[in-house]
């Protein structure tokens, strides 16, 4: 098939008063949590950090109570005591990558900007992928003018899109694109295909819908597997389908093979299917089968 480009481009249970006054307990623990996580939505700093830290004291294993804690102390000011609520939150399994930007901003505002720039490595490092509020937030104008600060800048680009810094992810974009497909024997219209990068750019995402009476459609996942240092593509259809294909790009061609695949008839069908980059607008698309292990 040839691919044209179109201009269309988520115990024990004693009687009396004691299960009575449990229950009263956790009902008062969860509406102090509602009231909590609204002040703090609405940015009532000084209350929501007096229910946290009610909170965090009557569930002190709960890193989030901490960690918010944290946040509000921060925000009015006591940022020796959020440095203390954000301590203990990472003690209790907050994430660095969270917990450690925000100490980096406490101790920007604090004048310390090598402790500063020790905890913002340490969030860079473990995945921190917010570079606009790296960028814009008041509390790291202090170390702005750091040369580390803009390396660190940039490993939080990275992170926010790391397909985009990589060549082999790039390598099958030459499929991007909205496409007429007609067969390359007759040039018959055989379908349309909307492809486009999504998932942070990480995924070639394939809409295929065909032409006539058939009411055939599918998708297919593309992605550079890292870790097996190869390509996969993963089919589904509308008809119940799925075929796993793997491989790789050469010489411009994307070239995807599948394992031997159980056939109906008793046979197992061994599958090549090959992408051809032909400019910039038109792709070849071949695919060939085989039986006998792809001698044939």
């Amino acid at each position: 098939m040839t691919f044209m480009r179109s201009t269309f481009l988520v115990a024990c249970l004693l009687l009396g008063e004691l299960p009575f006054v449990s229950a009263q307990s956790e009902d008062s623990l969860d509406n102090k949590t509602v009231a909590a996580n609204s002040a703090y939505q609405e940015k009532d700093w000084p209350k929501a950090a007096l229910l946290y830290d009610q909170l965090a004291h009557a569930q002190p294993e709960s890193y989030r109570s901490w960690y918010r804690l944290g946040v509000c102390l921060q925000r009015t000011g006591q940022h020796q005591k959020a440095l203390e609520a954000f301590e203990k939150a990472q003690a209790k399994g907050a994430p660095v990558s969270i917990v450690g930007y925000d100490m980096a901003a406490t101790y920007a505002s604090m004048g310390q900007p090598d402790k500063s720039l020790e905890q913002l490595t340490a969030a860079v490092k473990q995945g921190y992928a917010q570079p606009d509020q790296m960028s814009t937030d008041p509390d790291l104008q202090s170390i702005r003018s750091d040369a580390r600060f803009a390396a660190l800048l940039e490993q939080a680009r990275h992170n926010q899109t790391p397909c985009d810094y990589t060549d082999e992810n790039r390598q099958f974009d030459f499929w991007v694109g909205d496409w007429d497909v007609v067969a390359t024997q007759d040039r018959s219209k055989a379908g349309m295909s909307h492809i486009e990068r999504v998932i942070g750019d990480c995924v070639i995402w394939e809409n295929w819908t065909s032409l006539g009476n058939s009411g055939y459609t599918g998708k297919s996942y593309n992605i550079y597997n890292s870790n097996l240092k190869r390509w996969e593509q993963f089919w589904v259809d509308n008809t119940g389908g799925m075929i796993h294909f793997y491989g790789g790009f050469k010489d411009k061609v994307m070239d995807f093979y599948t394992d031997e695949i159980p056939q109906l008839d008793g046979t197992k069908l061994k599958r090549h299917l090959q992408f051809f980059n032909l400019g910039s607008d038109k792709v070849r698309q071949f695919s060939q089968g085989s039986t006998d292990g792809g001698k044939t």
